[in-house]
């Protein structure tokens, strides 16, 4: 009887090592662009609120002009944040347009704004919003 040898050969060792070398080259950059979008959700998330404000405030008011404010609309804008994704949140005056700014934070640059344009739909009352900026272009929202 033979005794056969136990274990695996090095050619088999160095194959598993590059399969699993090409997976975690793939992985890796769709990992970091899922993170970016996970952090990114903050900024939108804080826009939202805003968004609702406006939303309700031109349900009352029907004008846009009215709702351009913090006071109008009867919510705190964040400001100045240093902590987080968020930085800050502005409203354009007379169009109601809002402004995200983020901070560099887990791979996000602070130049990447987000800005929501509302405009009136037809002979409807309601308002659409458009995203634009950088978290359009970076893939961090959808229209």
């Amino acid at each position: 009887m033979k005794k056969y040898q136990q274990g695996f050969t090095l050619i088999e060792l160095m194959i598993v090592v590059a399969i699993i070398g090409i997976l975690a080259a793939i992985a890796l950059p769709a990992y970091q662009d899922y993170i970016k979008k996970a952090a990114y959700t903050e900024v939108v998330v804080g826009m939202s609120s805003v968004k609702t404000a406006i939303n309700v405030c031109y349900g009352v008011e029907n004008s846009l002009a009215l709702c351009d404010t913090a006071a109008e609309i009867g919510e705190t804008l964040p400001t100045g944040l240093t902590d987080g994704a968020l930085a800050s949140i502005a409203i354009t005056a007379t169009t109601a347009v809002v402004t995200g700014t983020p901070n560099a934070f887990k791979g996000i640059a602070a130049a990447d704004t987000c800005v929501l344009t509302p405009s009136v739909v037809g002979s409807t009352g309601r308002l659409a919003w458009q995203y634009s900026g950088g978290c359009l272009t970076k893939g961090y929202v959808k229209n």
